[in-house]
């Protein structure tokens, strides 16, 4: 499967890079298989995300999906911002091959952990402790986002391929 023209235009052409000074949020993702590592950062006003700025290293499939992620998180509150998925993102850019699917879920994983540190710098306000949600969740079912293969919402690894899963 060839990129979109939806990821293409975003790879070349990313929204929202660069950094806030003193964000109230910081989320900070990595995966070690193919080396892509995002960071999100929020400006919270009220319970809206004001601004909302990302630093990505990694393919150009990363690049969109961090640049995808801040256009669709920008200016929702924070409980319509945890509710963006890997697979809602990938459909706003017209699909993604599915070796580069990882990417939409680094991308939601590192929005949802800016979000869940925002709650823990407010000390106890809004979701406290709440883990995030599986990122890889389909139809009521936990993916790896790895290998893709189904695993129990409680399982710390995978079965398959041993890495850990996310937290949900």
């Amino acid at each position: 499967m060839q990129y979109s023209e939806v990821v293409m235009d975003h790879f070349k052409n990313p929204r929202n890079v660069g950094r806030i000074e003193n964000p109230d949020g910081v989320g900070e993702v990595g995966n070690p298989i193919c080396g892509d590592m995002m960071t999100i950062l929020i400006r919270v006003k009220g319970s809206r995300i004001e601004d909302i700025k990302f630093s990505t290293f990694g393919c150009g499939a990363a690049i969109a999906v961090s640049s995808m992620v801040t256009e669709m998180a920008k200016g929702k509150t924070l409980k319509e911002a945890m509710k963006i998925t890997n697979e809602s993102v990938a459909k706003n850019l017209g699909g993604l091959p599915k070796n580069e699917l990882h990417c939409s879920h680094l991308g939601v994983d590192a929005l949802h952990k800016a979000i869940m540190d925002y709650y823990s710098r407010k000390k106890g306000e809004g979701i406290k402790d709440k883990r995030v949600e599986y990122i890889g969740e389909r139809k009521g079912k936990c993916y790896c986002p790895y290998c893709d293969t189904e695993v129990p919402k409680a399982t710390p690894y995978c079965n398959k391929c041993g890495k850990p899963t996310l937290e949900h």
